[in-house]
């Protein structure tokens, strides 16, 4: 077995020092906020005793013929990232996490991902960061591919520890830090509803696009949609607000039920336009963030078939509000379904670069506040109570200059360390 220490921050200030694989793979759901399922999940490691750094993550791909490309890609996001923030990782560890297909045995499982396994090692090997450590967690066992020696690594896996009994479970327990289920749980909170409501829903979106879609196309007509959808989204904001509390169970269903259809399909359709969206993605802190985000998640659910793909924007939207109040492993969720159903989205790319990153989200909170002064004369007031940032980075404030101050453009500068010019391109809402 690979004997090697990696301290990890995420209970604090304590440090938690993690020894070989066995102690690595429970620390996963940890780092991430989440059991990983179907995922390639890579680790930044810093310094002569591994600080944890950077992470990302992406769903397995399932044709074998994409993964060298994907590997690629991958390294050189996590890597060179990293590189943008002087915090040029010192090694990587690699989690490949996926359950047996049907038929499938977890040995089976662990042996067919290992040419992915292998690809990943050899791209970031080609960046001149090595591979510390590269796992399979499979049907609640794991295996290592940098460990040659049966003894402590047998072709059966290693036994995965039960749940609550490690180390970094008790220091995350200490912590009040709590891993929230899998990413699958944390998905279907976001994804199309597959009721009866669905039929019904998709035919409120058709009579809405007849109606909405032709005065968006026209400048005067699209400043009315504008308004009359952040209108009905503060209304709607403010009725989930007010709605007696639920258990979270069944939180999501009581605020579907507290949303028509056709309330539903306009701000859905108003959202596609850019500028709206960015409107609404003011409402990111303080008490009107938690309405916020549980408006925008109500409507990533009603994009159903066939506008799967406008959920882009509502899931963006979630992501951001989650980044902004510290809710890091929410964000990394909603912005990759927002990626999933339209990977070209620009505002959704930007975030989940950033996020990935452990950036600050306060610079793009600070250009919308300046945005929802302009538009209401509004001076800035003292900011006495920043909101909670999970890993705040050390990149200096830059000024800004005229005509950049947009959210992608404020993502852009804070990834890149430089001031970019605004993005506007078309009103589709990328």
């Amino acid at each position: 077995m690979n004997q090697h220490h990696e301290s990890t921050g995420p209970v604090g200030e304590q440090q938690i020092t993690l020894r070989g694989p066995a102690e690595l793979a429970d620390a996963l759901p940890y780092l991430m906020g989440f059991h990983p399922n179907d995922s390639v999940v890579m680790v930044a490691l810093h310094g002569g005793r591994g600080r944890f750094g950077g992470r990302l993550r992406l769903g397995i791909p399932q044709a074998p013929q994409e993964w060298a490309s994907v590997a690629k890609q991958l390294a050189e996001c996590l890597i060179k990232g990293s590189e943008r923030r002087g915090e040029r990782p010192d090694a990587i560890v690699i989690f490949l996490c996926q359950d047996p297909a049907q038929g499938e045995s977890r040995s089976q499982t662990m042996e067919r991902l290992r040419p992915l396994a292998q690809h990943l090692r050899t791209a970031c090997g080609a960046l001149e960061v090595p591979v510390l450590e590269a796992l399979c967690i499979s049907g609640g066992r794991y295996w290592s591919y940098c460990c040659p020696d049966s003894r402590c690594c047998p072709a059966e896996g290693n036994q995965m520890a039960m749940p609550g009994t490690s180390v970094m479970a008790a220091a995350a327990a200490y912590a009040g830090i709590q891993v929230r289920g899998t990413l699958r749980e944390m998905e279907a909170r976001l994804e199309p509803l597959n009721t009866e409501m669905a039929a019904d829903q998709q035919r409120a979106l058709d009579s809405a696009g007849a109606e909405l879609v032709p005065k968006i196309l026209d400048e005067a007509g699209r400043k009315d949609v504008a308004r009359e959808t952040l209108g009905l989204a503060r209304r709607l904001m403010k009725r989930l607000r007010e709605a007696p509390m639920a258990a979270p169970s069944a939180s999501d269903i009581n605020d579907d039920r507290l949303i028509s259809h056709d309330e539903a399909a306009a701000v859905i359709l108003g959202l596609q336009d850019r500028e709206t969206r960015d409107k609404a993605a003011q409402w990111m802190e303080g008490p009107e963030a938690d309405s916020a985000l549980r408006l925008w998640r109500a409507l990533s659910r009603r994009c159903v078939a066939p506008y799967e793909e406008h959920a882009a924007a509502p899931l963006t939207l979630a992501g951001w509000v989650s980044w902004s109040t510290g809710d890091e492993p929410g964000a990394r969720v909603a912005l990759g379904l927002a990626l999933r159903v339209d990977p070209g989205y620009t505002f959704a790319q930007l975030l989940h670069e950033a996020c990935n990153q452990g950036l600050d989200p306060e610079t793009l909170r600070r250009c919308l506040r300046g945005e929802r002064n302009a538009r209401t004369g509004r001076r800035p007031r003292p900011d006495r109570t920043r909101p909670r940032t999970v890993r705040p980075t050390a990149t200096r404030r830059r000024k800004t200059t005229s005509g950049s101050n947009r959210p992608e453009a404020a993502v852009a500068r804070r990834r890149s360390g430089q001031v970019s010019p605004s993005r506007r391109g078309s009103r589709s809402g990328r």
